[in-house]
């Protein structure tokens, strides 16, 4: 990435990376049920300066979600015309209902230096990796097919076919796995959250990541 960059003072370096740096992009992705959203929630809280994106849904609030907070909840038609109007930087149709993430969201926290996690499908996070290069990837998987079934049970939002639709919809989401970066296995709920942490971490503290904020720490030759 900085080819060319070598023997250049630290000074200059420093000044290259502060203005080619950009937020960073978490994606997590999963089958349904198994987590991916608390998750994301449970890491904001545990990093103030992270922001997560709110994506638009055309399915109806779940029981205690609300509107801005855990989706933008909006109507067929309304987001019928977000598409053509090319505002998504991905969208999906998931289990009948479609799900997006809009460009300028993301656009607006990365130019800022802000970093953004969000959870989305398979098929959102191969369009989001087509257009922002470098996002970080981590698929969340259920300890087993068993425990995601009781999991979905407990929700007690879904009939009997929904559910089977939901498990069968969780083995084909498995064919993306392939291209993240890190596999997250949700079977302790605050063993994950401690796991997801880290991958955060790590990502932040990556050398380059890490120059552009401390610059008046280091010794100009």
């Amino acid at each position: 990435m900085y080819a060319g960059l070598k023997g250049l003072k630290t000074e200059v370096f420093v000044r290259f990376i502060q203005m080619n740096k950009k937020g960073l992009l978490f994606i997590i992705s999963a089958p349904s049920g198994t987590g991916k959203t608390s998750l994301c929630k449970e890491a904001k809280k545990f990093f103030p300066d992270l922001y997560y994106s709110v994506s638009y849904t055309t399915r109806f609030p779940r029981p205690g979600e609300k509107d801005g907070e855990d989706y933008h909840f909006v109507s067929e038609e309304e987001f019928l015309e977000m598409m053509n109007r090319k505002r998504f930087a991905e969208w999906a149709e998931v289990h009948g209902n479609r799900y997006g993430t809009t460009i300028d969201s993301l656009k607006g926290f990365r130019l800022k230096g802000i970093d953004v996690i969000l959870d989305i499908d398979g098929q959102g996070a191969e369009q989001l990796r087509n257009v922002f290069s470098g996002s970080i990837c981590v698929f969340v998987l259920p300890p087993s097919w068993k425990r995601l079934e009781e999991r979905l049970k407990s929700r007690k939002t879904e009939s009997k076919e929904d559910i089977s639709k939901r498990l069968e919809n969780a083995r084909e989401e498995l064919q993306y796995i392939g291209s993240y970066d890190y596999v997250l296995i949700n079977d302790d709920f605050n063993d994950a959250v401690s796991t997801l942490k880290s991958i955060i971490v790590a990502e932040r503290c990556r050398r380059e990541r890490v120059l552009a904020r401390v610059k008046g720490l280091l010794k100009l030759r």
